[in-house]
């Protein structure tokens, strides 16, 4: 079919639409297979209609048109056959194996036979692949989420899920035009012609000696858009109408452009690659009055989605198991079913700030951190989580003497002065706060309440009205903004100017700094309401348009940085929240559910690549970004102002808004509340710091800043701890544990918490198998309901625990003993083993993120296997070498690290069976992988007891450095070095015989270190919590160590006799080898011993946790037991 009878199509298509045509509109949709109209999918799949749903598709792909169409069809099928046992109808269920799945035995045949054994259980749910399986509802959003994926994902529907950018009923106009032709051709035509037909061509009846007037302002068919809606007419000659007045339409990008042209930008002080200008800058267009709408109708949600091209799953993938029978869990299913569930909406923190706040910022990392900018020029810093108000400073000039005349006389003239602006920098490392009298002051933090000045900037005449961070040629810059019209960058470091940018006619309002194409650039915003934007190259700015509503507008970006937004509120108190489209410098979607008069700038806010939020009438408004009609509002128990101030933190789970009373209200959602009642029980311990004022503590956040330049790395402190997570989210090292019911005059009488009897905590022997010796490595499920273990004969153990009226949840507990699991088939995972005796081999393994697969090794060929069947999946990598570690990459299953037992690191693509590169450092076997997906670096350890840090995009080696041994212990020869990822992603520990250690991993420094006492047993493992809170340590004497993760204070010891039968001969020496710590309960682990038994542990349920920890001392933390290099304190006497 040709282009223009494929447009045809699509003018056909918006007609339909727009006469309500619909069953005809999805009919033509599936049958020219021109558009796949998603919005209707989902409906189709919400409602069950399979048989529509399938013949919908079959207009765009078939079952074996490539792997991407075999899962959809699968994924559809499996869910119409699970519904189907759900209801207990056997016969539909056994039709829909026979006639639908059955196809899919010749690509897998074993899943076939899996699928077909669900027929034999009384609940499905029974096999542990589905036991997450909700209602149906809810099942069917699981699946739609995965199917768009793929959609997207898929080649065959590449430029289908976009629809057009049309005018409305453009059919219609295009006839109107074609019968304004025939008019004009008429000899002797007629005012107020009749049109009756369209099946001929017309024609003017008798001379009435009258001319006819336009049909543009005059139909001749059905009713048009309003002038404005159409493109002017330029095909028709003579016989042209007079075009319709545009009343100010948007500018476009170059409306205005400057009035010397620009040469191409390169090999500047700054060395701007690639074009000169992104594509996002280069197209001019003059857009519309009314913006266009799109196909089918303005708030149609799937009009105009993005595709972005994702992966099929997160686990390995390998042609022997194209279609894991893996269910998602809960976790993402809410989201697309119902959007608004996702939102922060419930009112979870109530904050006292004092002034009223007028800008907050999340802290990027630990995002329970929020800054905040008052009225009065007060600065607050508040750990929402525990409620606590960690700093609080008054407006003050630093350094007077070095401000301009003009500064001092305007303080003097009047001292009041306010916060425009306060944000964080990316790594959070600094924080930026912009005044509304000519400074700028830059913040360094270090964790806790240690805030120190960094630089004073006397940067505008006047206001300072916005401010913000980037990094143009990795060197990280402030950009500010100002009353004096002007744009300025500095060095973050030094304070130096590096830029400024004049071309703006009123006071610069707000500044978006942002990197596409491998160009950087600013826009920036006025009160005449025009945006422009500028490369950091003193060229003048690159386009100038203007905004919608004019005045007061702020643009952000959405956080993959694909999508454009800007707010604005006009002096007639009219707001506009509007999605640009960068390409054309056009508006491309308006928001509705702005009342006529705003009261004050209304401010908003992205989060998630999917949500808009502004604050307006007393209240929070939500959009989808996708849908131009308001998705909801929210009041927050009311007492906002009419404007509030909002901010989202980087997940999107928690947000901050101000109230009437000088307070902040925390609003979050589920995941929000969940990470919030982490501080419950925790608070800042402001009481260590009474005797003294504050002073840098050993909790120093040592951000990622490596990017930022040498100087800023340096004056980075590196003291001590982490901060701490849960999940990616959770930020509680900076605070420290409430000892519940204890007064500070027990606090001084501190005792380590020793348990020595089993009735002192509670601990589980899990069933025994008498094929196994020795437990070699150890895990706990990621869903937390198994533990996985590994024996020194290759042998696996899996222990799962089932939901029952002791255990609802199913988890991993020492209250319940849990179940020796085997497939019914009998068969045991057990690895490929070489030559030599395996007992002597270095066993490894890794679980993939969702439990499908394990792959490991004992010594021969490294072995992929199924956890649900625990078949083989399949081998590779024969010895020698032999592999000695393994990690998952975190963002691509399908690539793993191998560390060999010659001391390289090969790094493997599953999927094309193929080492793409082997790394070289080590001069002993691999001992530790782990990654960080924050810094995208690979961190490795080795028997010779050095640390390395890869760069994880291209795997050259960043950095190397030896551990601190203690003096005069040379480490031994077979001594095994792990570390582990703390959850900031940033720091990590370090786990030797001789010591625990955290290291920072930018610059590789040990920021804290726990050395054994040299007559003490060694360490045989060591492993954070869950949270990162805690570190568990265990060793060859059989004592286990809980030690607090911030500055490795031991908190609780642990004897042998606690857990060991009393029967077990001395001689025995049993002890742990390996520990784990549960995946979500931060108070559970579990150790391996030496004699292949399997022990998990949990403190008493009157006590919540393990021990306390010890008391600060002398208004700081103590650093007797925890040293930087020193040796052992008063604390390893103990052990």
């Amino acid at each position: 079919m040709s282009s223009l009878s494929r447009e045809l199509v699509f003018l056909i298509l918006q007609f339909l639409d727009e006469e309500k045509f619909k069953e005809t509109v999805h009919k033509l949709e599936q049958e020219s297979g021109f558009f796949f109209n998603m919005k209707y999918f989902e409906d189709e799949v919400h409602n069950g209609n399979w048989d529509e749903v399938e013949k919908y598709l079959s207009g765009f792909t078939k079952v074996d048109d490539n792997r991407y169409s075999m899962k959809i069809f699968f994924e559809i099928r499996k869910q119409k056959y699970l519904e189907a046992l759900d209801k207990h109808d056997r016969s539909k269920a056994v039709e829909i194996l026979v006639k639908d799945l059955k196809v899919f035995a010749s690509f897998n045949e074993e899943l076939f036979k899996e699928i077909t054994q669900l027929l034999t259980l009384e609940n499905f749910r029974e096999n542990e692949q589905l036991s997450k399986y909700g209602d149906t509802k809810s099942a069917r959003a699981i699946m739609l989420v995965e199917l768009k994926k793929l959609i997207e994902a898929n080649p065959l529907f590449r430029d289908k899920l976009q629809f057009p950018n049309l005018k409305n009923s453009r059919l219609r106009t295009l006839i109107n035009q074609s019968l304004n032709w025939q008019h004009q051709l008429c000899k002797t035509p007629r005012p107020n012609p009749d049109i009756k037909t369209l099946f001929v061509d017309h024609s003017c009846g008798q001379p009435n000696g009258a001319r006819a007037p336009s049909p543009a302002n005059n139909p001749l068919l059905g009713s048009l858009p309003k002038a404005g809606g159409f493109p002017p007419l330029g095909a028709h000659g003579p016989f042209q109408p007079t075009q319709a007045q545009v009343p100010t339409p948007l500018a476009g990008w170059m409306s205005n452009p400057p009035a010397v042209s620009h040469p191409a930008v390169s090999g500047s002080a700054i060395g701007l690659g690639g074009p000169s200008i992104p594509a996002a800058l280069k197209h001019p267009r003059t857009p519309p009055t009314n913006p266009s709408l799109d196909f089918p109708s303005a708030d149609s949600e799937h009009v105009s989605k993005r595709t972005r091209p994702m992966g099929l799953t997160d686990e390995v993938n390998l042609p022997v198991n194209v279609m894991p029978m893996s269910f998602p869990g809960h976790g993402g299913h809410s989201q697309a079913f119902n959007p608004s569930d996702d939102l922060p909406k419930t009112v979870a923190r109530n904050l006292n700030q004092g002034s009223s706040p007028m800008s907050m910022d999340f802290h990027p990392i630990q995002q329970t951190l929020l800054l905040v900018g008052t009225n009065v020029g007060d600065i607050g810093l508040w750990e929402v989580g525990s409620r606590d108000k960690l700093v609080s400073k008054n407006f003050k000039v630093w350094d007077l003497s070095t401000c301009s005349m003009s500064l001092q006389a305007a303080l003097v003239k009047d001292p009041g002065v306010s916060v425009n602006r306060v944000i964080w920098s990316p790594d959070g490392s600094l924080f930026g706060v912009a005044f509304s009298r000519h400074i700028v002051q830059i913040y360094s933090y270090h964790g806790n309440d240690d805030v120190r000045q960094h630089l004073e900037i006397d940067a505008h005449v006047g206001g300072v009205n916005d401010l913000a961070f980037s990094s143009p040629n990795k060197q990280l810059c402030v950009i500010t903004c100002g009353d004096d019209k002007t744009i300025k960058v500095w060095d973050a470091a030094t304070g130096a100017k590096q830029y400024t940018f004049e071309g703006h006619d009123a006071p610069v309002y707000s500044v978006c700094p942002h990197y596409k194409e491998n160009i950087q650039f600013i826009f920036s915003t006025a009160l005449d309401g025009k945006i422009k934007a500028w490369l950091y190259d003193n060229m003048g700015s690159r386009v100038d348009y203007e905004a919608p509503g004019r005045w007061c507008t702020t643009m952000a970006y959405s956080a993959d940085g694909t999508r454009l937004f800007s707010c604005g509120t006009s002096k007639e108190g009219e707001s506009h929240i509007v999605e640009w489209n960068e390409s054309e410098g056009a508006v491309k979607r308006t928001y509705l559910g702005f009342r006529k008069r705003s009261s004050g700038v209304v401010q908003f806010d992205t989060t998630k690549n999917r949500f808009l939020a502004a604050g307006d009438e007393f209240c929070i408004k939500y959009w989808d970004m996708d849908n131009v009609q308001l998705l909801t509002s929210v009041e927050a128990d009311g007492g906002l102002p009419a404007s509030p101030r909002i901010r989202f933190n980087k997940d999107g789970t928690l947000l901050a808004v101000s109230t009437n009373e000088n307070g902040i209200k925390i609003l979050a959602n589920s995941d929000g509340l969940r990470l919030l009642r982490t501080f419950e029980n925790l608070s800042y311990d402001t009481a260590s710091r009474a005797s003294e004022p504050p002073k840098p503590t050993l909790n120093t956040i040592t951000a990622a800043v490596a990017a930022s330049g040498a100087a800023l790395t340096e004056r980075v402190a590196s003291g001590g701890s982490i901060s701490g997570m849960n999940g990616d989210t959770r930020s509680i090292a900076d605070v420290k544990p409430r000892i519940t019911e204890e007064t500070n005059d027990k606090s001084k009488i501190w005792k380590l918490t020793e348990i020595s009897e089993a009735s002192q905590c509670r601990s589980l022997k899990l069933p025994e198998n008498m094929r196994v010796t020795k437990i070699s490595r150890l895990i706990y499920t990621n869903s937390g309901n198994a533990i996985l273990a590994l024996a020194s004969n290759a042998i696996h153990l899996l222990w799962k625990w089932q939901r029952s009226e002791r255990n609802a949840s199913g988890k991993a507990t020492a209250s319940v003993s849990p179940q020796l699991w085997q497939p019914a088939s009998g068969i045991l995972m057990t690895n490929d083993v070489a030559e030599t005796n395996p007992e002597e081999s270095v066993s490894c393994f890794a679980l993939s993120k969702n439990d499908s697969y394990v792959m490991s090794a004992s010594g021969g060929k490294i072995s992929l296997f199924n956890m649900m069947t625990f078949k083989t999946m399949t081998t590779f990598m024969p010895p020698p070498p032999a592999a000695t570690f393994l990690a998952f990459h975190p963002q691509d299953n399908n690539i793993i690290a191998i560390g060999m037992d010659d001391s390289t690191i090969q790094i493997y693509n599953v999927r094309v069976d193929e080492v793409k590169s082997k790394l070289k450092g080590h001069s002993k076997r691999i001992t530790g992988l782990a990654f960080s997906h924050v810094l995208n670096v690979l961190v490795s350890s080795g028997a010779d007891a050095q640390l390395c840090v890869w760069s994880s995009d291209g795997w050259e080696k960043q950095k190397a450095r030896y551990l601190q041994l203690p003096p005069g212990r040379p480490p031994t020869a077979v001594s095994d070095t792990r570390v582990q990822f703390h959850h900031d992603q940033i720091h990590f520990l370090v786990v030797h015989d001789t010591q625990l250690a955290i290291y920072e991993t930018t610059k590789l420094e040990c920021v804290k270190q726990w050395l054994v006492r040299e007559s003490s047993a060694p360490i045989s493992h060591a492993m954070f919590s869950c949270d990162s809170q805690l570190v568990y340590a265990s060793f060859l004497d059989a004592t286990v160590c809980v030690f607090t993760a911030s500055n490795l204070r031991l908190r609780c010891r642990i004897n042998p006799s606690a857990y060991l039968s009393p029967s077990v001969p001395s001689n025995q020496n049993v002890h742990p080898l390996v520990i784990a710590a549960h995946p979500q309960e931060p108070n559970q682990f579990a150790l391996g011993l030496s004699d292949g038994m399997v022990h998990v542990f949990e403190p008493l349920e009157s006590e919540g946790k393990w021990g306390v920890p010890p008391p600060a001392e002398n208004g700081s933390t103590s650093n007797a037991a925890a040293t930087s290099a020193g040796g052992p304190g008063a604390e390893q006497a103990q052990r």
